[in-house]
C-alpha cells in the first residue's frame, strides 16, 4: 500500500452519481481513502500514474473502451487490486465473470439509488471487499482452454473405483474462489465423485458462473436445485441466497437448500456445507478449503478433519487471500495444506480409503 495507513481507492465509473456515491460511502470508513474519481478508462490511466492507489473499483462497463478491455490492459501493464462494480443483469454477470478471470479480485453490485435502507449492509460489504483486495495477490490469468477438445467429445475412461456414488468431494471458496474453484474442477476427471461447492457470491451469478464453469469443466457443473440427486461427473453450486447442504436418502446424497440465517455473514456459508457433509458422509468424503477473506469454513474443515476425513486447505502461495484457509491451518483442520494445482489430484486420492456407503439413518 501506499505511505498512509489507509487504503488509497481510486473510483472508475461512468456515472457521476454512482462515483459520488461510492466515495462518500468509501470516505466514511475508518481506514479507507478515495484519493480521486475517473470516468472513463483514459482519465483512470492517467490518475492512476499521478495518484498511485492501492485499489481500484472499476465499472464493468463504460464508453470509450469497456472495463475488460481497461482490465486487460491494466493487468498486463500494470497489475493492481481490482474491485468490479456489476449492474444486475444477465449481461452485468457475464462480463463481471470475465473481469475476474482476467485478474479482478471480487465484485461488487452497483448502489442501489434508494440505498439507505441497506447502507450499513453495502458500506460493511464494500469497504470488506476493498480491504481483501488491498491483501490480495494479484496476477494476470491466462483463458481457460475451451472444453470442447477431443477428450471433451470422446473422453478416455476414468478408473472404475469412482462410478459409485458412495463418494463426494466437498470444496469452499470466497475471494478470489471463482477461478481457484474451476481450476480444481479442470483437474477432476468427467467420472469423478460428486462434488459440492460453496462459494461466496451473489444470487444472479451463482447460476451463471456455474455454466461458465460447465463450459470449460469436463464434468457437468451446475447450479444446486433441492431436492438434486448427487450423481458421479457432477458438480452442484449453492445458489447465491440459499445454504447447500448434503442429506442422506437411503444410499444416495441429496442436495437440501436453506433460506436460514447467513452464517459468518454469508448466505451460503461453507460451514453449512461442510457440517452437513461431515454429517451424511463421513469419511466417505474429501474436503478442501481455498482462498477467500475471514473464516467460514475452517470450523467446518475441523469438524471432517476430526472424524478421520482427508482436508485440504489451499496454500499462502497460491491463494488470493489466504484468511480462510489459514485460519484453518491454524486450528489444525488440514490434513494437507497444498498448491491449488496439486489440490484436484490430491482429493481424489484422499478417497481411496473410504469405505463403502451403507444405508443406514445414522451418524456414518
Amino acid at each position: 500500500m501506499g505511505e498512509s495507513s489507509s487504503i488509497r481507492v481510486l473510483v472508475v465509473d461512468d456515472s457521476a452519481l454512482v462515483r459520488r456515491m461510492l466515495s462518500e460511502i468509501l470516505d466514511a470508513v475508518e481506514g479507507i481513502e478515495v484519493v480521486g474519481t475517473a470516468q472513463d478508462p483514459f482519465v483512470a490511466r492517467d490518475r492512476i500514474k499521478a495518484l498511485n492507489p492501492d485499489v481500484l473499483t472499476l465499472d464493468v462497463e463504460m464508453p470509450r473502451m469497456d472495463g475488460l478491455t481497461f482490465l486487460r490492459n491494466l493487468m498486463r501493464l500494470r497489475p493492481m487490486p481490482v474491485v468490479m462494480v456489476s449492474s444486475l443483469t444477465g449481461r452485468g454477470a457475464e462480463v463481471t465473470l470475465q473481469a475476474l478471470e482476467l485478474g479482478a479480485v471480487d465484485f461488487v453490485t452497483k448502489p442501489a439509488l434508494d440505498l439507505a435502507n441497506s447502507l450499513g449492509s453495502y458500506r460493511d460489504e464494500l469497504a470488506g471487499k476493498i480491504r481483501a483486495a488491498a491483501q490480495a495477490r494479484v496476477r494476470a490469468r491466462a483463458p481457460a482452454p475451451p472444453r470442447y477438445s477431443v477428450d471433451a467429445v470422446l473422453p478416455q475412461r476414468a478408473a472404475r473405483r469412482f462410478q459409485t456414488t458412495d463418494r463426494l468431494l466437498a470444496i469452499g471458496a470466497s475471494t478470489g474462489g471463482t477461478e481457484a474453484v474451476k481450476d480444481v474442477l479442470l483437474g477432476l476427471p468427467p467420472d469423478s465423485p460428486a462434488v459440492v461447492i460453496a462459494q461466496h457470491i451473489p444470487a444472479g451469478f451463482s447460476g451463471a458462473w456455474a455454466e461458465r464453469m460447465n463450459r470449460v469443466a469436463r464434468l457437468v457443473v451446475k447450479e444446486a436445485a433441492e431436492g438434486d440427486r448427487l450423481m458421479p461427473g457432477h458438480a452442484y453450486v449453492a445458489p447465491g441466497d440459499r445454504h447447500l447442504l448434503v442429506v442422506r436418502d437411503g444410499a444416495r446424497y441429496v442436495c437440501r437448500l436453506s433460506p436460514g440465517e447467513a452464517v459468518n455473514r454469508h448466505r451460503p456459508s461453507v460451514d453449512v456445507l461442510f457440517r452437513s457433509v461431515a454429517q451424511a458422509a463421513g469419511t466417505n468424503a474429501c474436503a478442501a478449503l481455498l482462498t477467500g477473506m475471514g473464516v467460514d469454513g475452517a470450523r467446518g474443515l475441523k469438524e471432517l478433519h476430526d472424524l478421520g476425513v482427508y482436508t485440504i486447505a489451499q496454500d499462502e502461495a497460491t491463494s488470493v487471500v489466504w484468511g480462510m484457509p489459514g485460519e484453518a491451518v491454524k486450528r489444525g483442520a488440514a490434513t494437507a495444506v497444498l498448491a491449488l494445482q496439486d489440490i484436484a489430484a490430491a482429493l481424489l486420492s484422499g478417497l481411496e480409503g473410504a469405505a463403502p456407503l451403507r444405508a443406514t439413518s445414522g451418524h456414518p
